[in-house]
């Protein structure tokens, strides 16, 4: 189960054979059924999450309309977890779901901070994931401020076409703050975008 996780790192960060036994040490695995709870707002978030398979939504409920707000997917190969809550142990804001059955690779708070203090090269490998979040985070805001809703969706699918397949239609709408039925009339019309 590991494989999958080690290999991600190894893209950025080689590891030693005496690093890697030390590594797997770390990290246990979880099954989610669908429909499962990651994390439920106002829970601590314990773990760090890689995805091994499956999927998962992040999202919060919107105390003036009630409805579930996405904040993110998470699919193989992708981390699930609540950074803020993670770090500073304290309670989230929102909630993780499992779409469907999912595996994950879990490491508890102070088993994370003992990882990195005995593989430091672990250091750089984590800093290169948050900063492709942070990224992606900005692009979403500058692209929700900036983008009509069409172009918001033609985005989504161009650079996620993965989420596209397994996600239902009405979770990409929340996530990009539209309705399904308009994401059904642009299906349907399929308008060029430029």
């Amino acid at each position: 189960m590991h494989e999958s996780l080690l290999q991600n790192i190894s893209k950025h960060v080689k590891l030693s054979p005496e690093e890697i036994t030390l590594f797997n040490t770390f990290w246990t695995t979880k099954t989610l059924e669908k429909g499962d709870y990651l994390l439920q707002n106002g829970k601590v978030c314990k773990t760090d999450n890689y995805v091994i398979s499956g999927s998962l939504k992040a999202f919060y409920i919107n105390p003036e309309k009630g409805t579930e707000e996405i904040l993110y997917f998470a699919i193989d190969d992708w981390w699930a977890t609540d950074i803020l809550s993670f770090q500073k142990q304290e309670p989230s804001m929102y909630t993780i779901q499992a779409l469907e059955k999912t595996e994950l690779l879990q490491i508890q708070y102070h088993a994370f901070q003992n990882m990195l203090a005995e593989i430091p090269r672990l250091e750089r490998y984590f800093r290169i994931i948050l900063e492709g979040y942070t990224a992606s985070l900005q692009r979403r805001i500058v692209i929700n401020n900036t983008y009509d809703a069409a172009h918001r969706y033609a985005d989504f699918l161009e650079n996620y076409p993965q989420l596209a397949k397994r996600v239902p239609q009405y979770l990409i709408a929340s996530y990009l703050g539209v309705t399904p039925e308009f994401i059904s009339r642009i299906r349907k019309n399929k308008p060029k975008l430029n």
